[in-house]
């Protein structure tokens, strides 16, 4: 993505200046705080906790006639359209866990994605001696976005604490990567690196936008994506201006694929 390269030119400056950069998305926060004054090498794998989102429990030949209004009904968290479809494919798993590559500098297939219905573990981090630490809290973006503000201090929140004996269950799922092939996709993309990354997000951004204008199917996004992908000829250590290159590069490719049809563009 545009922003992981970005966010490589910041790691660099950060070190430079001996200060941190803080995550304030509600997963990258989790494991900040698991994984703060740990040393690096110590740490085995990541586990990045997902809802599963709306279409969890719809089966998956009924995923072609989802509607938008359907896709965006998420059950626990309340965003906008756009990040709402992403987690109703999944691709907001799949970018979370580029984004903690390079955050947390930490290998692509030592960061796993599970799905966790009742969204109260917001992601967790496993050590070499399998010992697991996990950040739990309320489906409430306060929280990590006052950590990072008041960091490293901890202050009252307006938030409800959750109460554990209320808690019935707490489960844990492997994703369904046929189900949900952006996931797949989104970790193939971050193996090939280099530019491959923003094409995703590019070609991710405007099928989403083609499928909330009901332009295309839902399981059109991933189709395309992947097409946009398989054309792309990545490029080692771009500069900034290269990348919006490929990012303009992948959005009208992927315009282009809608428009004439995906199995006619070459």
């Amino acid at each position: 993505m545009v922003a992981d390269r970005i966010l490589d030119y910041l790691r660099k400056k950060a070190r430079h200046r001996n200060v941190k950069i803080l995550p304030v998305d509600s997963e990258h926060s989790a494991i900040f705080q698991c994984i703060e004054l740990k040393n690096g090498s110590e740490i085995k794998r990541i586990y990045i906790t997902g809802s599963g989102g709306p279409l969890l429990r719809v089966s998956k030949r009924d995923f072609r006639n989802i509607t938008p209004e359907e896709a965006i009904s998420h059950p626990k968290w309340k965003m906008g359209k756009k990040i709402s479809i992403d987690s109703a494919t999944m691709m907001n798993k799949g970018l979370e866990v580029i984004e903690a590559h390079h955050l947390f500098d930490i290998e692509i297939d030592r960061v796993r994605v599970l799905i966790h219905p009742e969204a109260m573990v917001h992601s967790m981090v496993e050590f070499v001696d399998t010992s697991i630490l996990a950040q739990m809290g309320r489906c409430d973006m306060r929280i990590p976005i006052q950590y990072a503000l008041t960091y490293p201090l901890r202050l009252n929140s307006a938030v409800k604490a959750l109460t554990f004996s209320k808690l019935k269950s707490l489960n844990f799922y492997a994703p369904d990567l046929k189900k949900f092939p952006c996931l797949k996709i989104a970790y193939e993309a971050a193996r090939m690196d280099e530019t491959y990354p923003c094409v995703l997000n590019a070609s991710n951004e405007v099928a989403v936008e083609a499928f909330l204008k009901r332009r295309i199917r839902f399981t059109d996004i991933p189709e395309v994506i992947e097409k946009v992908l398989h054309l792309h000829k990545g490029t080692k250590n771009p500069d900034l201006e290269k990348i919006l290159e490929v990012d303009r590069w992948a959005r009208r490719k992927t315009k282009e694929l809608l428009l004439h049809g995906i199995s006619n563009i070459r």
